[in-house]
């Protein structure tokens, strides 16, 4: 068996339109409505609906953008797919042992991403065992035991990998870590790995804090937002909402990115009547079409061209008593521009220069400004040293810790932010170790663990028994498929904490389990009382979560008893926690959390305010928590990867029927897509200078590191994308992702520079 994205696959029956200028509208309601109907039923879904998001309701599954403050929309306090997120996990389909029964391990995984995950909610413990071919049910406490056995078995704790989700609550982490750590190990890799560890690792060494440092309210008071590497209309809707408003207040926006899209271009709020009608939409005022990792080089153009004016008018472009008073590198930055040539930057970021200037001249006289990226920053080879140069700009105009302006890595998780704050860290820093074991009486262990890239090169060396995944799809999330699918049948036990069925649980270890467990949108009555959950958004606020929906199975746990359990069954007779008070009710897990993690002080208090509360940031408050407690500066040299002969660069991208792993459908409507996901959009001059049509099919594959990798069956599809660039979708363009390609210092997978070759379909 191998997975369903390494074969030759069904085409759907690809049909083209022409790409929208505009996201939104009554559509994207219309949509909406009809995808819970049908998933969730009229009376289930719009019970969802109306909490989703609002005070006293339940956090969306969906991205992790925050929510306002102060008045929230009576009507909808949520986006397309938000409604998509949540009409999958509120589906009334329930899979029991009977579906499990009759349905093979190898018929499940011919089916596509999308029909695996349409099958609905895994309503039960599941087991496969040695050499099994179907799953089958197994009770809870057979469960927890046999993966304690799997883990007292190890030679050692480092033998045992605990992945984590985004979608995975404060408390339940919490406990998450402490477990992990009890046992023995800090071999805790999560989905951040995969996105935006490389904005963390660079905040952290330019301002002291791996977070943005922005609020919602500063996008009213913002002069300019620069939104780079993003696509919001898809990934972050509601976002739109904000920088709508922005540009009413009078902020120009700006949007950098490889493709037009139509969420960067326009944006018709159907909460208005202007926007319901189409009549009020325009966004950016200058787009800027990069090449795939031409920003870094695009940002140094800007830096050069307002230099030339600061050097003519010392004082009146750069904030000169903020970077003395607060920053380090400063002169070593200037010595580096001066030395730049414009033309080899145009070349490199592909932007014309006369709209460089366009863009430099909206910033010349401008320090409110807020620049917001995603993952066609992080995710490329010199990610952290992109991130450093978006720094650069707003520290040259005094940018940062002030209102209105700022950083704003968008998250794509809705609380990614959350997990690690709670210590979802491979790599944990000292003072958090040093308070679980005066808080818990217990030695964490100190070395390093594995990440996400290392956790899958351990599996795949035979160096892992068990893994452990709270949440995720693991499998399609990660690069190099085909390695990853080898990694993991390498393992002695596999274990995966769901709500839905998912191809990770079909390529499997030895033995196989799936625990089912509750949803956001679910009522928790873990220890016979209504309990709630909290989240972090990008933002840094943290707020309650309470699910409404009765579960579609009463034999559903939630991640806290999971965790719990599990706890008492591998640690018996030697944990120093009582984890039968956790399960009792999560306002001890709170006050825990309060004594461990700085900044939740009195958290059961203030995460039941309305809003809930924002965690401190010295970014925030222009305080910088380096060593020197100054912002720093830093320099490096544009550079973007040349594709070979007959090579395209290559970047991975979501539909807009999607949400990170989960296909929600086939169309890609925004972009004139529909009924398929097996394409490949190229530059229509490429096209025809390489002799292929469109609607051609096409087999694409690389040969990195002297081992061919191939995904086959794809059609060309004519776009407006710079030269020798293409895209594709993830997960099914993974397959081509190398393991060894990381971004230096995160080691965060690179899956927007690929380089590929096209060759027809099935001409091996």
């Amino acid at each position: 068996m191998v997975p369903q994205a390494e074969n030759p696959t069904r085409l759907t029956g690809l049909k083209l339109d022409k790409p929208y200028a505009t996201a939104a509208g009554l559509e994207a309601v219309a949509v909406s409505m009809r995808t819970v109907y049908e998933e969730a039923g009229v009376n289930r879904g719009l019970k969802a609906l109306f909490k989703l998001n609002q005070k006293g309701g339940f956090d969306c599954p969906s991205c992790a953008w925050p929510d306002p403050d102060g008045h929230r929309s009576a009507i909808a306090e949520y986006c397309e797919n938000g409604a998509k997120a949540v009409a999958e996990e509120a589906t009334e389909k329930a899979l029991f042992a009977d579906f499990f029964a009759a349905h093979s391990v190898a018929d499940l995984a011919e089916l596509s991403d999308r029909d695996i995950g349409k099958q609905g909610r895994v309503a039960e413990p599941m087991y496969l065992p040695a050499d099994g071919t179907h799953y089958q049910p197994i009770s809870w406490g057979a469960a927890f035991g046999k993966i304690a056995a799997h883990l007292n078995y190890l030679a050692s704790p480092d033998e045992a990998v605990f992945y984590t989700s985004g979608r995975t609550s404060n408390e339940a982490a919490f406990l998450y870590q402490l477990f992990v750590r009890e046992f023995g190990t800090n071999n805790l890799p999560d989905c951040s790995n995969m996105c935006h560890e490389s904005s963390g690792v660079a905040l952290m060494e330019s301002v002291g804090i791996g977070k943005g440092s922005v609020t919602l309210d500063d996008f009213n008071q913002a002069e300019v937002i620069m939104v780079m590497g993003q696509n919001p209309g898809t990934n972050h809707p509601r976002m739109l909402t904000a920088l709508q408003q922005a540009k009413r207040n009078g902020a120009t926006i700006i949007a950098v990115n490889p493709l037009p899209e139509a969420g960067l271009m326009g944006f018709n709020n159907p909460q208005t009547v202007r926007g319901a009608l189409g009549m009020d939409s325009q966004l950016s005022s200058l787009f800027l079409q990069v090449k795939l990792n031409g920003d870094m080089a695009l940002l140094q153009a800007i830096e050069r061209l307002l230099l030339n004016e600061e050097e003519k008018r010392p004082g009146a472009i750069f904030d000169q008593t903020f970077i003395k008073e607060q920053t380090e590198g400063y002169e070593a930055l200037l010595d580096h521009l001066r030395q730049l040539d414009m033309q080899e930057l145009v070349a490199l970021c592909g932007v014309p220069l006369d709209q460089i200037r366009e863009a430099a001249q909206v910033l010349t006289h401008k320090n409110r400004i807020i620049i917001c990226w995603a993952m066609g920053l992080t995710q490329h080879a010199n990610a952290v040293a992109t991130i450093r140069e978006v720094v650069n700009l707003l520290l040259l105009k005094g940018s940062i810790g002030k209102p209105g302006a700022g950083t704003c890595p968008v998250r794509g998780h809705s609380n990614v932010q959350g997990d690690r704050t709670m210590g979802i860290w491979e790599k944990p820093p000292t003072a958090l170790l040093e308070k679980l074991q005066s808080t818990f009486g217990f030695e964490p262990p100190r070395r390093h663990g594995f990440d996400t890239v290392e956790a899958i090169r351990a599996m795949h060396a035979g160096k892992v028994g068990v893994f452990f995944a709270m949440g995720g799809n693991f499998l399609s999330a990660t690069p190099d498929t085909r390695y990853t699918a080898e990694a993991l049948r390498r393992c002695q036990l596999t274990v995966h904490v769901s709500t839905k069925l998912n191809r990770s649980h079909l390529v499997h270890g030895r033995e196989a389990l799936i625990l089912p467990t509750l949803g956001r949108s679910d009522r928790d009555l873990t220890g016979g009382t209504e309990q709630f959950i909290s989240c972090e958004n990008s933002m840094g606020v943290v707020q309650a979560s309470r699910g409404v929906l009765t579960p579609v199975s009463d034999n559903l746990l939630s991640e806290v008893a999971i965790v719990c359990r599990l706890a008492q069954a591998t640690l018996a007779g030697r944990t120093r926690i009582n984890w039968t008070r956790y399960e009792q009710h999560y306002d001890f897990i709170r006050q825990d959390i309060a004594q461990v993690i700085p900044g939740f002080k009195d958290y059961n208090e203030k995460v039941r305010q309305p809003a809930g509360f924002y965690l401190p940031n010295g970014a925030r408050e222009g305080r910088f928590n380096t060593p020197d407690g100054k912002a720093h500066f830093h320099v490096a040299q544009a550079v973007v990867p040349s594709p070979g002969p007959d090579e395209y660069l290559m970047m991975t991208i979501r539909s807009h029927d999607q949400f990170n792993t989960t296909i929600y459908g086939l169309d890609d409507r925004y972009r004139g897509v529909r009924n398929e996901r097996r394409v490949v959009f190229m530059n229509k001059t490429d096209m025809a200078a390489a002799g292929y049509q469109p609607g051609e099919v096409v087999d694409l594959f690389n040969l990195t590191d002297g081992q061919e990798r191939v995904a086959r069956t794809f059609i060309l599809v004519a776009y407006d994308i710079p030269r020798r660039c293409i895209a594709t979708y993830f997960p099914e363009a993974n397959v081509l992702v190398p393991i060894s390609t990381t971004a230096q210092k995160s080691n965060t997978p690179v899956y927007k520079t690929v380089p590929v070759s096209l060759r027809k379909a099935g001409k091996e």
